[in-house]
């Protein structure tokens, strides 16, 4: 028969029990664009908005250097406007503010924008919370499907087109955005290790 936990083993067990870091796992859906492309991912509870912005070009395949926005709740939250380029919209400072914030009061659902010029809108859902054992890798991509299109292809729309071209070697835009795209583009390409090796170099 096996023996009690003494005290004192209980004692260690709830000490350590705190220290197990709690997740949220996010699904990712980029929006107007055929085939899906979508991530699973997992991120630390006290992640700020500045930090997940990052976290969601990474894991989607994003190379950065654009403008962002996350809307929640009907509310606008990114960099603040600078003085040389004033935003008639209110746009709260995403560096104040927390996803843990936001879950705690009922929050599910939320759009994240990316590049402002081609739009491109993402929907991220919360799918729930659990812990994580301590020294694991504090940001993951669980799973995931399909190529993010290319930097400035133009939106969904844009991408559209793209597509089509390279797709047929005889449109009259074939050679030229095959060559723009850097010879190649699958857009069913996905690969967990790539994605969580980027993913690694985050320190959140």
């Amino acid at each position: 028969m096996a023996s009690r936990p003494s005290v004192k083993s209980r004692a260690v067990t709830g000490r350590v029990t705190p220290l197990l870091r709690q997740q949220y796992k996010l699904r990712i859906e980029l929006k107007h664009v055929q085939p899906l492309v979508w991530r699973r991912i997992v991120v630390p509870q006290n992640v700020t908005l500045q930090k997940l912005h990052p976290i969601l070009l990474w894991a989607m395949g994003w190379q950065g250097g654009h403008l962002h926005e996350f809307e929640i709740a009907r509310l606008h939250y990114g960099m603040p406007p600078e003085e040389d380029w004033p935003d008639n919209r209110p746009v709260l400072d995403e560096s104040r503010f927390k996803l843990s914030g936001f879950i705690e009061t009922g929050l599910r659902r939320f759009k994240y924008i990316y590049d402002f010029g081609d739009h491109w809108e993402h929907a991220v859902a919360i799918e729930g919370a659990h812990q994580c054992d301590p020294g694991s890798q504090p940001v993951v991509c669980l799973a995931g499907e399909n190529a993010c299109p290319p930097e400035d292809v133009g939106g969904a729309p844009g991408y559209v087109e793209f597509l089509a071209a390279i797709q047929d070697p005889t449109h009259e835009e074939h050679a030229r955005l095959l060559q723009w795209v850097g010879g190649s583009f699958d857009p069913t390409a996905f690969d967990l290790t790539d994605v969580n090796q980027r993913l690694a170099e985050i320190k959140a």
